[in-house]
């Protein structure tokens, strides 16, 4: 009886349909597939699954705050219909900055919308990408009205919902009251991976600063004075840690060690489509 029951579940396991999701951070997007992850990165991901058609790309009003419905809510409805749709029973999501958080929220709080359980059931694990989890100290410069609100403008917004819930004291708010996850909470009822870039090389003569863009790159070298030695330029290496377990730190898994800044975290930069798509197999 042991064996057939074994034997079955092996079976499961061959057929299961495996699904990932990509959840993009700050801002409101329409056509993330575009200009959030741009195609290199989304066709590099999808390589790793049996059935290519069984990818996400999410496109939601991550300027609210988590919990709203128009974040989170619209998250939860993409996410369900495309369970349903391609009859998904294995799913890895897969966010960036403050993707996470919103991930996050659906994890620690079940009881909080109807459709949560049932996705929660689905997901096998969430590779979170630099996620802001402890927040940044850049959110608070922006609310302030300091130079960060226009020179970030491309990454983080303008004074929204979702940069006031990025402010560091906030987040420690919200980590002990309302999210799982981070020392001392209860554990999330998935694994929560954390991919954390550590620095910006942005010099003209280095090829590494040009992935994803050498503007952007130059950008985040400049915001980088303003966090700890540890960072992306835009989140700190112990606040991207704050939630879940560390999967990897930049230099230890990219094509020559090469670090991940904040933009080349969510694009097609030093091997990081086929670290993620051989993870989807596991």
């Amino acid at each position: 009886m042991m064996l057939t029951g074994a034997l079955a579940l092996a079976s499961a396991g061959v057929h299961a349909a495996t699904g990932v999701a990509l959840v993009h951070g700050t801002g409101k997007q329409t056509d993330a597939y575009n200009n959030y992850w741009q195609s290199d990165m989304v066709e590099g991901i999808r390589k790793g699954l049996a059935d290519p058609n069984n990818l996400l790309v999410v496109n939601c009003d991550f300027d609210q705050y988590m919990w709203d419905d128009r974040a989170a809510g619209c998250l939860a409805g993409q996410l369900t219909s495309f369970i349903q749709n391609r009859n998904i029973d294995r799913l890895i999501v897969i966010t960036h900055s403050n993707g996470g958080n919103v991930m996050r929220w659906i994890l620690s709080n079940p009881t909080y919308d109807a459709r949560y359980p049932a996705i929660i059931q689905r997901i096998v694990k969430v590779d979170a990408i630099a996620p802001s989890s402890a927040g940044t100290p850049l959110a608070d410069a922006a609310i302030a009205g300091n130079v960060f609100e226009t020179s970030l403008g491309w990454l983080l917004g303008y004074k929204t919902d979702a940069v006031r819930q990025q402010q560091v004291g906030w987040m420690a708010t919200y980590n002990q009251q309302y999210l799982l996850g981070t020392s001392g909470r209860p554990a999330l009822p998935v694994p929560f991976r954390d991919v954390v870039g550590t620095d910006v090389v942005s010099a003209v003569w280095s090829s590494q600063a040009y992935c994803g863009g050498y503007t952007q790159s130059v950008g985040l070298e400049i915001t980088q004075n303003w966090l700890s030695s540890c960072s992306d330029g835009f989140i700190e290496c112990s606040s991207a840690q704050a939630a879940g377990t560390l999967w990897f730190k930049d230099r230890t898994r990219t094509s020559g060690g090469q670090v991940l800044n904040h933009n080349q975290s969510r694009r097609a930069c030093f091997g990081l489509p086929s670290i993620l798509a051989n993870d989807l197999k596991g």
